[in-house]
């Protein structure tokens, strides 16, 4: 779970002078606070190494392990790649609702990068961590996805300057949006602007039931420069401190 993240604590405590938390509305969903939660998630993604699959998965099993005994109050996300033209059955795993301090401040730190050497790392390549923030005016929930098996995750990457009026032509929007749709703007981790939607779903029926909703808002097009949609699956034995919705 710490995989360079000494590298970004730095400049999280940058983020939380620039962008002042935000009030969300409380969740049932996960253990990991009983406040209403902060605006920040932190997103990565690994995939195993050639070969590597079982003793991945075995390890990466055991190091959520030691997260439990460790009593991280944090709730651990992890979905597989299901669909997608490169990224299939690489791991995506994050957690959401935090402020700055708390992201800034895991559970002990060190044991959980010696556990992650010894159990994650020979089997996996890691291949990005972001800090996204949870962006209410645009969506339709309260930044701490609901547990379901699946979920469409949509990628958007901007044209330089473009953020603030995509932002406003998805907020004229918002207010048609008929199921949970969460959207976040990165601030640390990579290439800005970049947004991703993440629309959690009981069944990959209701995502294509759906499709209609998928398609972003004619007048944001323009400012577009590339858009990725992939489904993902809740992995029910990866997951710390987060109930899993059952499958409908």
């Amino acid at each position: 779970m710490k995989h360079r993240w000494i590298s970004i604590i730095g400049a999280m405590v940058l983020v939380g002078t620039v962008f002042p938390t935000l009030f969300i509305a409380p969740t049932a969903q996960t253990a990991q606070t009983e406040q209403a939660p902060g605006p920040y998630a932190r997103m990565a993604i690994m995939r195993a190494l050639e070969g590597h699959s079982v003793d991945w998965e075995a390890g990466y099993i055991r190091h959520l392990e030691w997260h439990r005994q460790a009593k991280d109050t944090f709730g651990w996300y992890s979905y597989s790649v299901w669909a997608s033209t490169e990224r299939q059955r690489w791991i995506i795993y994050a957690t959401f609702g935090h402020t700055a301090a708390e992201l800034s401040n895991p559970v002990s730190p060190a044991e959980d990068e010696r556990d992650n050497l010894i159990n994650v790392l020979p089997h996996a390549k890691f291949l990005g961590n972001w800090i996204y923030e949870f962006l209410p005016a645009l969506s339709r929930g309260n930044g701490v996805p609901t547990p379901t098996p699946r979920a469409e995750y949509t990628t958007v990457e901007l044209n330089q300057g473009a953020g603030k009026a995509f932002e406003a032509g998805l907020a004229a929007e918002q207010s048609k949006l008929q199921g949970e749709t969460l959207w976040y703007r990165m601030v640390v981790g990579g290439n800005t602007p970049r947004y991703v939607r993440l629309r959690p779903r009981v069944s990959l029926a209701a995502i294509l039931d759906e499709r209609a909703d998928q398609a972003l808002p004619d007048k944001v097009n323009g400012l577009i420069s590339k858009v990725t949609v992939e489904t993902l699956n809740l992995r029910p034995n990866m997951l710390v401190n987060v109930t899993p919705e059952p499958a409908r």
